[in-house]
Formats: C-alpha cells, sequence, structure tokens
C-alpha cells in the first residue's frame, strides 16, 4: 500500500528532471525559469509610471509564444534577524544599551507575532515545446545495413543529447527576449539555475518549510 502511495505521489508531478537550468517535463517540453524584481510605482511620477506600463505592454504584444507569470507570497522569516540581534546583545559592555536592545527584541518578537508580514517573489516561466518530427537516420543509406540493436545502443543516447541541446537552445533565445523586455521595462532579472529551481520546487510542494530567501 505504500509503494502504490509513493507511486502515486510521483506521479502528481509533472517533471521529469532538472538539467542544466532547464526543467524537463514528462510530455517533452522544456521550461526555464527567471526571478524577476519589483518596481514600486508608488514612488514614482505619473509619468513614469505611464512609461512603466507602455515597455511592458510593448513586452507582452511582442511574444509569439506563452510565458506565465509566478507570484510565491511567504511569511516573512524573522529568526535569522533575531539570532543576529541577540548576538549583539551579548556582545555589548554597556548596560543601558542592552536593556535597550532586549527591549527592541522583544517589540519585534510581539510584532511578528500579531501581524503577518509576507514576503514575495516574482517569477517568469518560459516554455518551450519541441516540434513532434520524425527523424531520418543521420547515417544515410548506410543505416539500412546496420543492426537495429547496435544501431539503437549506439546512437539513443548522444541523439537524445543532440536533442537536448538543440531544444536547450531554441529556449535559450525565448529567455534572451523574455529578459529583454523585462529590462527596458525597468525589472531586474535572473535567471534560476539548476540548484535555485530545486529549492523553489522544494518549496513550493513543502510549503510549511522556513527557508532563506533566493536573492538576485
Amino acid at each position: 500500500m505504500a509503494k502504490s502511495s509513493s507511486k502515486s505521489a510521483q506521479d502528481f508531478v509533472p517533471i521529469k528532471e532538472i538539467r542544466d537550468g532547464v526543467v524537463i517535463m514528462k510530455d517533452g517540453s522544456l521550461r526555464m525559469i527567471i526571478m524577476a524584481s519589483s518596481i514600486n510605482m508608488s514612488l514614482k511620477s505619473e509619468d513614469e509610471q505611464q512609461s512603466v506600463i507602455f515597455q511592458f505592454q510593448n513586452f507582452l504584444n511582442s511574444l509569439d509564444f506563452p510565458i506565465q507569470i509566478f507570484i510565491q507570497s511567504r511569511k516573512y522569516d524573522i529568526r535569522p534577524y533575531i539570532a543576529l540581534l541577540e548576538e549583539r546583545e551579548k556582545e555589548q559592555l554597556n548596560d543601558l544599551m542592552k536593556i535597550q536592545m532586549r527591549e527592541y527584541i522583544s517589540f519585534i518578537k510581539n510584532f511578528t507575532e500579531t501581524t503577518n508580514i509576507m514576503t514575495k517573489n516574482f517569477f517568469v516561466v518560459v516554455p518551450y515545446t519541441p516540434p513532434v518530427i520524425a527523424k531520418v537516420g543521420r547515417g544515410g543509406i548506410l543505416d539500412t545495413f546496420m543492426s537495429g540493436k547496435n544501431k539503437k545502443n549506439t546512437s539513443k543516447t548522444q541523439q537524445k543529447m543532440e536533442d537536448f541541446e538543440e531544444n536547450k537552445t531554441q529556449l535559450e533565445q525565448r529567455m534572451y527576449v523574455v529578459k529583454q523586455g523585462l529590462i527596458r521595462s525597468g525589472v531586474r532579472t535572473a535567471q534560476l539555475g539548476t540548484e535555485e529551481i530545486v529549492e523553489l520546487f522544494y518549496r513550493i510542494f513543502n510549503p510549511g518549510e522556513q527557508e532563506k530567501p533566493i536573492q538576485l
């Protein structure tokens, strides 16, 4: 029963593997993920706001492929900050400063317990689905005379690698278009590598875990 339950849980996740900063889905499609900064529109003038909106609108209208914008909201983990303050308190030689720091730490703890302080991360998912085309043997007519077993053993792995690199190149071109469009809109971007993607999906499937935020 446990084995069957584990298998069904794995089937629920549509990811086959993550390689070279690329998410390979079970249906053969690929994904790359960009982390994007936010823009505080309230700090900008009306003309600046209109400029940002216009640039972002042009960026979206220029795309000939879909993208996904994902916003991750999590409760801010104040524990590292509290630990830092407690260390500073121990280092204080002035009794008055120690008392003030202790009161400040108590205030921060009480405030965060009664108020939900949220942190938001913004991600843009860029997809690419390889075309389904029947491929002809690259050895030409000589492929006809090769043993089917030998041909499969010698070329299958190499063919998969070549296909992955070719599809990755197509995806990187889309990634470049998206990054340039966001930069023109005033948004800073950072492409996630394999470790960052694994960490992101770990957080998604384990929402109760408290982790350090990804930094741009």
